[in-house]
């Protein structure tokens, strides 16, 4: 067995321990994993979390859903959730899927508030597979401006 491969005429042979061998070895091609509608939709929703002088604002990637599948809910008026449902794509019978990588099924985020919201006033939008929730804050009252007061005596 040579161990420069031939790249002119012959095919290699599919022999897993020629390391010059033309064909790719996918050692997990045969291996049962849990099916979509098994796993949840965003394993992990991605969200930042920014507080601002004026609220606290949320952004969730959510991508490929529409608003109509998500909820932005306050439980026990302290607690953000998002939650939503990707749904399983139609299968035609007639069709080979030879890769399912994006999952679908449900999802659920929850974020403790500070005490320094306002609850009633949320604000949620979507744009482009990104959620933004806007949660103003209560409006902190300066100090008084302290003025120097001389001392006479």
């Amino acid at each position: 067995m040579s161990l420069i491969p031939s790249f002119f005429g012959t095919r290699r042979s599919n022999n897993i321990f020629d390391p010059f061998s033309l064909d790719v070895w996918e050692p997990f091609k045969d291996l049962q994993f849990p099916s979509s509608s098994e796993t949840s939709a965003i394993t992990n929703a991605r969200v930042d979390w920014r507080e601002t002088p004026e609220a606290h604002v949320f952004k969730a990637d959510l991508p490929g859903m529409k608003k109509e599948e998500v909820k932005v809910e306050i439980e026990d008026d302290s607690v953000l959730k998002i939650s939503g449902e990707r749904h399983v794509e139609k299968e035609e019978k007639q069709d080979t899927w030879h890769r399912v990588e994006r999952s679908s099924g449900t999802f659920s985020r929850k974020f403790r508030l500070p005490e320094n919201v306002k609850m009633d006033q949320v604000k949620a939008s979507m744009e482009n597979g990104v959620l933004t929730v806007t949660v103003p804050k209560v409006e902190v009252k300066k100090a008084a401006e302290v003025k120097s007061i001389e001392i006479s005596g």
